[in-house]
């Protein structure tokens, strides 16, 4: 199994997950032609993707989904209540979903999607019926979390013991608290349903069973509310050193292929 991400952060989200021959993407929120330009420098088409999942109905996950699955046939698989909020968001509600296969799924149902394991799991987060995805091929798994407001211990419970990790470090508190967001957005953003800040993230990485870990790559970073250098500093801290294995997502460029 191998993932890699065509890009993360507040202007838009895309992970794929790779298994043989079937290939599952993790959110669009990115336009069709910057997808297609974004699968391209990981070698894909969209024709090669087996289905979607969507984790919430935030426009920086979902914006792309549609279109996408739309222009290549591509099944889309997400919550009743994501589906609810994708199309409560938009005019035209029929048009959402025209052309589309839509599949329903349950958090905390696993399931497989083409071959590979997937178990949805819930996380607090200000959106209808958010979920996120542990995915696994039989022997390796690959836990993804970002978009939650606070570490729980079912989401500890979910990540123990995977090979590779995918974590949010959204924010550094001081940053977000100077910083030029409105005081409503900063009680969103540092809330129990807004983003996980690199203290919480490593607070959670610290309790995880990280004996099998070889694989760990901090995502949705804000660019205007922390940096890479502090959310290395965070997560290095748990782990001891700064392994070869552990990595940034960047907004631009997600990042590459990363075999489990």
């Amino acid at each position: 199994m191998r993932f890699a991400s065509l890009g993360s952060g507040s202007e838009g989200n895309g992970l794929i997950v790779e298994s043989g021959d079937a290939r599952l993407l993790v959110d669009c929120g990115f336009s069709l032609k910057n997808c297609q330009r974004r699968l391209h420098r990981l070698g894909l088409e969209p024709k090669d993707l087996s289905a979607i999942l969507v984790t919430h109905e935030h426009d920086d996950h979902v914006g792309g989904v549609f279109d996408l699955a739309r222009a290549a046939d591509i099944p889309v698989w997400l919550t009743h209540g994501t589906l609810n909020g994708v199309i409560e968001g938009v005019r035209d509600a029929k048009h959402v979903t025209r052309k589309v296969s839509v599949h329903k799924l349950h958090g905390e149902l696993a399931l497989q999607i083409a071959g590979i394991d997937v178990l949805p799991y819930t996380v607090p987060h200000d959106a209808r019926e958010p979920v996120q995805y542990r995915f696994g091929d039989g022997n390796v798994r690959l836990g993804v979390l970002t978009d939650i407001g606070h570490p729980t211990a079912h989401v500890a419970q979910v990540l123990s013991g995977c090979e590779a990790l995918v974590l949010e470090c959204n924010y550094d508190p001081q940053m977000l608290d100077d910083g030029p967001y409105p005081a409503w957005l900063k009680r969103r953003v540092g809330g129990k349903h807004g983003h996980l800040s690199n203290l919480q993230s490593a607070e959670l990485l610290a309790v995880l069973d990280r004996s099998r870990l070889r694989h760990l790559v901090a995502a949705h970073l804000s660019r205007t509310n922390n940096t890479p250098g502090l959310a290395r500093r965070a997560l290095v801290q748990v782990l001891g050193d700064d392994p070869e294995w552990f990595g940034m997502a960047s907004q631009s460029d997600g990042f590459d292929w990363r075999e489990v």
